[in-house]
C-alpha cells in the first residue's frame, strides 16, 4: 500500500518540488505566459485527448457534473458560515472554499490513482468546476467584470467542444487526435513546475487561520464529496474520484485573483499555502481509504 501510494503522490510532490526550486534559485519563470498556454491550448486538448480515448458515456459526465455542482454550493455555504465566524470578508473566503485546485493537483493525482477512466472522471468535474471558477470566480473575487470576455473563456469553449464529442460520439482524425494528445501532454506538467513556483512566491502571514481553515476546507471537502457520492449512488469509481476532487486544496488561481483585485491577498495567500501543504499530508490517507476499495 505504501508503495502504491508513492507512486501516486511521487510524481506529484516531484515534479512541483522542481518548479518550487526553480523559483527559489533565482531562475527566471514567465508564470504568465505559461499560465494562458496551459488553459488557452493545454487544457482543451487534454480534455478532447481525454474524452476522445477514455470510453466515459454521457450519463457518468452528467453524474459527475451534478455532483460538482452540488459539492460546490455546500461549500459556498460552509465558506459562508465560517468567513461569518472568522471575521473574514465573505468574498475571500467564500472563492477558496468554492474553488479548490482540481486541474494543478487533481487531474495528476486522479491520473496516477484511478487511470485513464479516473482522469475522464477528473476532467468531467475540472471542467465544471472551471466554468464557475472562471465565471463567478473571477466576478466574486473583483478580477474581471465583463461577461462579454468571460464567455469567451477558453475554459467554456473547450466544454462545449467536449460535451459535442461526447453526444456526437465522434471519432478524431488519427493526424488530429496525436496533435490534441501531445498538446495535450503538456498540461499536466506544466500544470505542477508552475503550482511549484506559484507557492515559492508566495509570502506567508496570518499562518494560524490559514492552517486551520486550510484544514477545514480539505476536510469539509471530503466529508461533502462522500456525502454527495452516496446521495447520488455514484459507482465506486466515481466515488473516489469525486471525494479526492471535492478535497483538494484552495486553487493558486484565487491568490492570482486576490492580486489582480487587491482584496486581502496574503490571506488567500495563506489559505493556499497552507491548504497545499496540509494536502500532501492528508490525501495519501484519503488514497489510502480508497485504492482497495476500487481495487486499485
Amino acid at each position: 500500500m505504501l508503495a502504491e501510494l508513492f507512486a501516486v503522490m511521487a510524481p506529484v510532490l516531484i515534479v512541483a518540488g522542481i518548479g518550487y526550486g526553480w523559483a527559489r534559485s533565482g531562475q527566471p519563470y514567465p508564470t504568465d505566459f505559461v499560465a494562458r498556454l496551459v488553459l488557452n491550448i493545454g487544457t482543451p486538448c487534454l480534455v478532447l485527448s481525454t474524452l476522445s480515448r477514455t470510453e466515459v458515456d454521457i450519463q457518468a459526465f452528467g453524474q459527475m457534473a451534478l455532483a460538482c455542482v452540488a459539492v460546490t454550493l455546500c461549500m459556498g455555504l460552509i465558506g459562508l458560515l465560517l468567513s461569518r465566524l472568522a471575521g473574514y470578508d465573505w468574498k475571500v473566503l467564500v472563492p477558496a472554499y468554492l474553488f479548490p485546485n482540481t486541474g494543478n493537483m487533481g487531474l495528476p493525482i486522479s491520473l496516477y490513482a484511478f487511470g485513464e477512466a479516473g482522469l475522464a472522471l477528473g476532467v468531467a468535474f475540472f471542467l465544471m468546476l472551471s466554468v464557475g471558477h472562471f465565471t463567478l470566480g473571477m466576478l466574486l473575487s473583483g478580477a474581471e467584470r465583463s461577461w462579454r470576455r468571460l464567455l469567451v473563456n477558453p475554459i467554456i469553449l473547450s466544454l462545449c467542444a467536449a460535451l459535442l464529442v461526447m453526444l456526437l460520439e465522434l471519432q478524431l482524425p488519427r493526424w488530429l487526435a496525436n496533435t490534441v494528445n501531445l498538446l495535450g501532454g503538456l498540461s499536466i506538467p506544466m500544470m505542477l513546475v508552475t503550482l511549484g513556483v506559484s507557492l515559492a512566491s508566495i509570502r506567508l502571514r496570518h499562518v494560524g487561520a490559514g492552517v486551520l481553515l486550510g484544514a477545514l476546507r480539505i476536510l469539509c471537502g471530503a466529508a461533502i464529496g462522500w456525502a454527495v457520492a452516496v446521495a447520488l449512488d455514484l459507482p465506486l469509481l466515481a466515488q473516489g474520484v469525486l471525494v479526492l476532487q471535492s478535497a483538494m486544496p484552495v486553487a493558486v488561481f484565487n491568490y492570482l485573483f486576490a492580486v489582480r483585485a487587491n482584496r486581502s491577498p496574503e490571506a488567500v495567500a495563506s489559505l493556499v499555502m497552507c491548504s497545499t501543504l496540509l494536502s500532501f499530508v492528508l490525501l495519501p490517507l484519503l488514497l489510502a481509504w480508497w485504492l482497495p476499495a476500487v481495487g486499485r
